[in-house]
């Protein structure tokens, strides 16, 4: 009996903690309140910080936080127009570029992003050099917005206590989440769940970094070019089954698939009179690259 009461209360709880993510309209399932998540990735943030050795090229730093800038004022343009303007609350926005061979980028929930010198270095100095930096951000800041690291957390938390004991694990939360990052998975769980569902994920982040990019006027197709240079310069061999990553293949794929689409729904619009290509308006399209200041983008979005 107490079993049959736990399930149905884990149940309750999972479906009202269901949640739906606004640009792509999948369900997920967030456990976890927003202010744990920004405390916890505040915290990891804090210390890689303070161990991370930060580029002294400032030629390079400030290709990244321009880019990142315009990148994170797409984000708040998107959830802005979409109603999600309680959420920009969450963000404080920080850009920055370490010294760091690895090819890696990430955003913490909360607005922190960090570009490793090695993904600057893979990108190089080509005419799509802005472009292929964005499609990185904007992936990394899809994850941040599409509220993945909390969703990523209630997956652990379910694969680690299990739905029936469920009710009584998050009425302490903080200690649910502390599990949920702490505790190692079985294989079982880890192959049959987590981790298709991470790639899930990382596709999503790609959509939704596109968008983005579009949104801060850059071209998406850069993603393409981008991922080939990472399957080129990647070394694993391990199957996409038991990664945590889509295949570079597949990335690519999907991409060439989402970016006509995407586009046509978020790309400058089509001008249909004559006055609206007269200089003040094309003056109004342009998005800033300056900090504190307000545009409006081509498509319509206020950037900045």
């Amino acid at each position: 009996m107490k079993k049959r009461i736990g399930t149905a209360l884990a149940m309750g709880l999972m479906l009202t903690a269901c949640s739906t993510v606004s640009m792509t309209g999948r369900k997920q399932l967030n456990l976890i309140s927003e202010s744990e998540i920004l405390t916890a990735s505040l915290t990891e943030y804090q210390s890689y910080m303070k161990s991370a050795k930060l580029s002294t090229d400032a030629q390079a730093t400030a290709i990244v936080k321009n880019v990142a800038a315009r990148i994170a004022g797409a984000a708040e343009a998107y959830l802005r127009a979409s109603g999600q303007q309680a959420d920009l609350q969450n963000y404080a926005w920080e850009f920055n570029l370490t010294q760091d061979k690895e090819l890696n980028a990430f955003c913490m929930p909360g607005g922190k992003i960090v570009v490793y010198s090695g993904m600057l270095n893979l990108i190089g100095n080509g005419a799509d050099r802005d472009d292929e930096l964005a499609a990185v951000i904007g992936h990394e800041v899809g994850h941040a917005i599409a509220k993945h690291g909390n969703e990523r957390a209630s997956q652990q938390m379910l694969a680690n206590v299990g739905g029936s004991v469920l009710g009584a694990v998050v009425a302490n939360k903080s200690q649910a989440t502390q599990s949920a990052v702490a505790v190692a998975y079985g294989l079982g769980a880890q192959y049959g769940a987590l981790l298709p569902f991470s790639r899930k994920q990382e596709l999503e982040a790609d959509y939704i970094g596109i968008v983005l990019a579009t949104l801060a006027g850059y071209d998406a197709n850069a993603a393409v070019t981008l991922w080939q240079k990472m399957a080129a310069a990647s070394s694993s061999n391990t199957a996409e089954f038991m990664s945590t990553h889509p295949s570079s293949t597949t990335r690519i794929e999907q991409l060439m698939k989402d970016i006509p689409k995407v586009k046509q729904t978020y790309g400058p619009r089509p001008q249909t009179t004559k006055a609206a290509t007269t200089s003040k308006s094309t003056k109004a399209a342009t998005t800033t690259k300056s900090k504190g200041k307000t545009t409006t983008s081509k498509n319509g979005y206020k950037i900045g």
